[in-house]
């Protein structure tokens, strides 16, 4: 499993704007290297990376091969209500991984 940094608050009051800065450790292979064996390496990239947050979605993304290893992605969000924002990276070879952070909401 890949090891996912986020960083966002914890809390904030409803209606402001928060930073959202998501990075996933993936070696993001192109599939045009050639091994140490003279073979080409197999493709293994991130396809999509989603949040959503509170079941609504709130950003997505299509990643190709041209992305660089451990991609690093930030956005911004209106916090409307207290709830999960939920993470989801998909890939190649059948690579998936989610992680769930809440945002606590006061008036």
């Amino acid at each position: 499993m890949a090891r996912a940094l986020i960083h966002m608050p914890a809390t904030a009051k409803a209606g402001d704007i928060v930073e959202i800065r998501a990075l996933i450790a993936h070696p993001m292979e192109s599939g045009y290297r050639a091994g140490a064996d003279g073979r080409t390496v197999p493709q293994d990239v991130i396809r999509t990376f989603t949040c959503t947050y509170g079941g609504e979605p709130v950003f997505a993304a299509e990643l190709h091969p041209a992305i660089s290893a451990n991609p690093y992605l930030a956005f911004f969000t209106r916090a409307t209500v207290s709830g999960t924002l939920e993470f989801t990276w998909r890939g190649d070879r059948g690579f998936a991984q989610t992680e769930r952070m809440t945002l606590t909401v006061t008036p």
